[in-house]
C-alpha cells in the first residue's frame, strides 16, 4: 500500500487527516532522512499494519538501510521504554524509580545514525505512547543537541498526524450510522 492508497482509503470524516498527510509529505522542516525515519518509526508505533506498510513503503524510497533499520529500532526500543518509564512515572510508590531498570537499550547510545535523529524519532514514538518521562528526557537531549523548538514541535505534530491516520482507519471499519 502506498501513501496515496492510504489517503484514498480514509473516509470522508477523515478529510483533515488526508490533508494533513499530504502537507507533511511536502514539508521540508526536517531533512529527508530525519523526516522519513520519524514517519516510519511513528507509523510502526501506531501498531496498525496498514499504516506501517504505507509509510514503510514510502520511507524505503527515501531512507538508507541504516536509517530504515534505526527507525525500526527506535519504535521497538521505545515500545519497551515507554511502558516501563510511564509506569515508574505514574506509580504512586516512588520506590520503583530508585530501582535499576535492568533493560537492555544500547541502541539508544549507538543507533547507527546521528544521535539527534534517533532522539527525535524516540520523542515522536514517546508522544504516541504517552510517556511523559520519556518525552521530557528526549526533548532535553534534543535541545541540548541544538535542535530547534520548531523541529521538535514538527516531530510531535507528525507523530500526531500518523496516529490520527491509524485511528481513522480503525474508525472506518465501523459501520456508518444509519
Amino acid at each position: 500500500m502506498t501513501l496515496d492508497d492510504l489517503k484514498a482509503r480514509l473516509p470522508d470524516f477523515a478529510k483533515d487527516v488526508r490533508l494533513n498527510i499530504s502537507s507533511l509529505v511536502n514539508e521540508d522542516v526536517l531533512g529527508v532522512q530525519t523526516k522519513w525515519g520519524l514517519l516510519l518509526s511513528c507509523a510502526i508505533a501506531t501498531r496498525n499494519a496498514e499504516i506501517a506498510q504505507a509509510f514503510g513503503a514510502e520511507a524505503s524510497a527515501h531512507l538508507t538501510t541504516e536509517y530504515y533499520e534505526a527507525a525500526r529500532a527506535a519504535a521497538s526500543i521505545m515500545a519497551m521504554n515507554n511502558v516501563y518509564y510511564r509506569f515508574v512515572h505514574l506509580a504512586s510508590n516512588k520506590e520503583y524509580g530508585k530501582m535499576p531498570a535492568k533493560l537492555r537499550m544500547s541502541v539508544i547510545g549507538n543507533p547507527g545514525v546521528p544521535k539527534v535523529d534517533f532522539e527525535l524519532w524516540s520523542l515522536g514514538v514517546s508522544a504516541i505512547n504517552g510517556c511523559g518521562m520519556c518525552i521530557d528526557a528526549h526533548e532535553k537531549v534534543l535541545r541540548d543537541g541544538g535542535i530547534s523548538a520548531e523541529a521538535i514541535h514538527t516531530a510531535v505534530r507528525y507523530a500526531s498526524i500518523v496516529q490520527s491516520a491509524a485511528v481513522a482507519l480503525e474508525a472506518s471499519a465501523l459501520p456508518a450510522k444509519a
